[in-house]
C-alpha cells in the first residue's frame, strides 16, 4: 500500500479528478498502470512525481483519451471527472468536457504562426472569444506577443513551452494535464513558467495535474503530490509534508537527512536500498 503522509487537509475541497484502481495495458502484454488511485482537487494544483518510466504520462494518457493512439487500453479500474466516468471515450469527447494535455515535449505546430497555433488551441470554443483569450495568454507570456507572427519551430524550448501552456488555455480548460513542462529546460527558465502555472491556477481557478521528474520545482507550486514507482503510487501527502519527508529528500532532492546535498553515486547506491513498498 501506499504511504499517506499526515497533514491538513481542506475540508472544503472537492475531487474535479478521481482516478480509482487503474490498470492500463500496452499491447495487450505489458501491465503499465498497476492498480493506481490518485484524485486531484478542484481548483488546486496536484503534483504526480516519479523516475522515467514510472507511468507517470500513461496516467495523463488514460485521462486525456490517448492510449488508443498508442494500442494501450484501460483493464481495470475507471477515471471520474465530476463523478461522471470518462475512461474509454473519444479524446474530443474527453476535450469538449474540459480536459486538455499538454504533451511532454510541446509538440507545438512548428510550419505556423504562434497565433496560428492559438488558433487551433480554441478550436472547440466559440470564434468570438478568441481575440479575448489569446490577449490573456499574452498577458500571461509576453514573449508570446512580441513573436505573434513567427514561425514556431524557430521559437526557444521555452519559448516553445510557453506557446504549448498558451495553447491549451484557449480551450479553456477546466481541468489542465501538463506533462513533464520543465524538461530540457534551464533553471531561471523553469521558475519563470512554474511561476505562470502558479499564476494561471490562481487567477483562473484551473485545476492542473502536473507531471513531473522535477520534484523539487512542482511541490513548491503544488498543494498536494503522490510519487509513482513501477505503475503505483508509493506515497503521497500535502506539498509541504512531501518536501519535508527525508526519503523524498534523499531520494527526489539528492539531500541527505540533514540537508546537506548527496552526490549520484550515493543517491544511486539509495535506490538500490530503499524499498518504498515494504
Amino acid at each position: 500500500m501506499a504511504r499517506t503522509l499526515e497533514g491538513p487537509r481542506d475540508e472544503g475541497a472537492v475531487d474535479l479528478l478521481a482516478i480509482e484502481n487503474l490498470e492500463v495495458v500496452y499491447n495487450d502484454v505489458v501491465l503499465v498502470l498497476k492498480g493506481l488511485s490518485l484524485r486531484a482537487a478542484k481548483g488546486r494544483i496536484t503534483a504526480l512525481l516519479g523516475a522515467n518510466g514510472a507511468g507517470k504520462s500513461t496516467t495523463l494518457k488514460a485521462v486525456s483519451g490517448l492510449l488508443h493512439s498508442e494500442d494501450g487500453k484501460v483493464t481495470d479500474g475507471r477515471v471520474l471527472l465530476d463523478g461522471q466516468p470518462i475512461h474509454g471515450k473519444p479524446p474530443e469527447s474527453i476535450v469538449r468536457r474540459g480536459v486538455f494535455q499538454v504533451m511532454e515535449g510541446r509538440r507545438i505546430f512548428e510550419d505556423l504562426s504562434v497565433e496560428e497555433n492559438l488558433l487551433c488551441g480554441a478550436y472547440s470554443r466559440p470564434r468570438g472569444e478568441f481575440a479575448r483569450s489569446a490577449e490573456r495568454v499574452y498577458e500571461y507570456f509576453p514573449r508570446l506577443a512580441e513573436r505573434k507572427g513567427q514561425l514556431a519551430g524557430y521559437m526557444s524550448g521555452g519559448e516553445q513551452q510557453m506557446l504549448a501552456i498558451g495553447r491549451a488555455l484557449m480551450a479553456r480548460p477546466g481541468l489542465l494535464l501538463l506533462d513533464e513542462p520543465s524538461l530540457g529546460l534551464a533553471p531561471m527558465l523553469v521558475e519563470e513558467i512554474f511561476g505562470i502555472i502558479r499564476q494561471i491556477n490562481q487567477e483562473e481557478g484551473v485545476t492542473i495535474l502536473l507531471v513531473e521528474q522535477n520534484a523539487r520545482a512542482a511541490l513548491h507550486i503544488a498543494e498536494h503530490g503522490y510519487i509513482m514507482e513501477s505503475g503505483r503510487i508509493v506515497m503521497d501527502g500535502p506539498a509541504a509534508s512531501l518536501l519535508d519527508n527525508p526519503d523524498v529528500q534523499e531520494f527526489y532532492l539528492g539531500m541527505g537527512h540533514g540537508g546537506e546535498k548527496r552526490s549520484y553515486r550515493d543517491v544511486k547506491h539509495y535506490r538500490r536500498r530503499k524499498r518504498w513498498l515494504g
